[in-house]
């Protein structure tokens, strides 16, 4: 009998993670499936539990339910997780315990080592203040970045600037509103993009524009459908570097797979499988 896993979020048709997940389990000849369930946030507690009783290897969550699955009572969340306020990757253990993860943020990480970023001590915009706005922040603060997050809702950016401070280091985390995006981008090292804008079917619309940029700018947006947002196409025009949302999802994806086999995945697989899925 398969060994499944499998991701929890609602909508959950759009998920590349069953692709991923899946060439990777066959390339290296494990007995494993990983299917995508539709779970909205009032039933995720009894989906998970569900989940360990029918002996499942491992999940996933996505959106919305990675801040209620921090709440349950039968998750016990890593320290970091429990920081972050959010969990993206559950794992069950072998005496009954089941832990929470939260992998955004290292994914995060890689994606902008890959890119040549040095992260300590980087001037780094993130725009949005969302869940994984959250986990980037915390993990690029306590990689010693300068952060400062922007929000259409300036209080949230405060808040959540307040809330890392609390946790890393409180002189280099800041709020502001997107009003101040044009100013901030002019010393900025890095801009992270977390909102939905540009995300289909809203393709057209943008964070900034190349006349904001600048050609020392290194430009990530987590959005990866489509393949290149908008504000991806601005960044090349300015002469910024640019980064791919697909290499967040591939390296989040691949630090779970190790905490659920405790296996090395087929990483650059797993982005040529994300890759022509989204050029299908």
């Amino acid at each position: 009998m398969k060994l499944v896993f499998g991701v929890f979020g609602d909508p959950i048709g759009h998920s590349l993670s069953p692709a991923m997940h899946n060439a990777a389990f066959s390339t290296l000849g494990m007995d494993c499936v990983y299917h995508a369930f539709r779970v909205r946030p009032e039933n995720l507690e009894k989906a998970i539990l569900g989940a360990e009783a029918m002996g499942f290897g491992g999940l996933n969550l996505t959106v919305p339910l990675k801040e209620t699955a921090v709440k349950l009572a039968c998750i016990k969340p890593d320290p970091l997780a429990k920081k972050i306020g959010a969990i993206n990757t559950v794992v069950f253990g072998t005496s009954g315990e089941i832990t929470g993860y939260n992998t955004d943020g290292l994914g995060a990480k890689q994606a902008l080592l890959d890119a040549a970023v040095e992260i300590g001590g980087s001037k780094i915009v993130i725009a949005g203040a969302g869940g994984a706005a959250r986990a980037i922040a915390f993990q690029l603060a306590t990689d010693g970045a300068d952060i400062t997050i922007i929000n259409r809702t300036v209080e949230r950016a405060i808040e959540l600037a307040r809330d890392i401070s609390d946790a890393t280091c409180p002189e280099k985390i800041r709020g502001n509103g997107l009003s101040g995006l044009k100013s901030l981008l002019k010393e900025a090292d890095v801009l992270v993009n977390t909102t939905a804008l540009g995300m289909h079917p809203n393709i057209d619309t943008t964070i900034a524009t190349a006349e904001e940029m600048h050609p020392d700018l290194t430009v990530f947006d987590i959005v990866y459908n489509p393949l290149e947002t908008k504000l991806l196409r601005e960044a090349k025009e300015a002469g910024a570097k640019t980064v791919s949302g697909i290499l967040m999802l591939v390296y989040q994806g691949a630090e779970a797979f190790r905490l659920w086999t405790g296996i090395e995945p087929p990483v650059e697989l797993m982005k040529k499988t994300v890759f022509e899925a989204l050029q299908a």
